[in-house]
């Protein structure tokens, strides 16, 4: 029996981000920040999702002290509390309070008064393990963000993907689950499909 093909590609581009040394995440992380700067979306976005980096991910907190000095409002992830598999989105400030999630991931304590409504998120950053050339991409394989986003498409046309560049495979097969990116940022290049 051969192994799926997405779980090759997630395994091997996991281990290639993974071997990157901690010099090389911190000038990634710096140099996609300032590539994110330039995106002319940004000029007229004010309330942008986001989240921690986790497992090798591109490292977001210089890119969210970067939209803070800039006044902007961010928002990270909480896994849904009564809807398995399934986000939300909670304001996140230097002082809110955190907790680790089931994946050991952490998130902002839930507190109903800080979530946003996706119609409401200018921006949405989204990890990804890798992405191809139409934008199709490979998240961890819970599908939370597919599923989230699945009936959202204005949401899906403000998502945006922050990857390293040993991220990008030539193809990847699309389910039909799968929301595809109209864009990705990595540290040295703008990816509009």
């Amino acid at each position: 029996m051969s192994a799926d093909p997405r779980q090759l590609i997630r395994k091997q581009v996991r281990q290639a981000r993974q071997l990157l040394s901690a010099e090389q995440q911190q000038q990634a992380a710096q140099t996609l920040c300032q590539q994110f700067l330039s995106l002319p979306e940004l000029t007229t976005s004010q309330h942008i999702a986001l989240y921690l980096h986790n497992d090798g991910e591109i490292a977001t907190k210089d890119l969210i002290q970067a939209l803070w000095q800039l006044g902007k409002s961010i928002y990270l992830p909480v896994l849904h509390p009564f809807t398995a598999g399934y986000l939300l989105f909670q304001r996140y400030h230097a002082n809110t309070p955190m907790t680790c999630n089931k994946f050991g991931i952490a998130e902002p304590q839930l507190n109903c008064q800080d979530l946003k409504v996706l119609a409401e998120l200018d921006l949405i950053l989204t990890p990804l393990v890798a992405f191809d050339i139409r934008g199709q991409r490979i998240g961890m394989g819970g599908g939370y963000y597919d599923r989230t986003f699945a009936m959202q498409s204005l949401a899906q046309q403000r998502m945006i993907g922050l990857a390293h560049d040993c991220q990008q495979v030539a193809s990847i097969a699309a389910e039909t689950w799968d929301v595809s990116l109209p864009l990705v940022v990595t540290p040295s290049a703008i990816f509009r499909f």
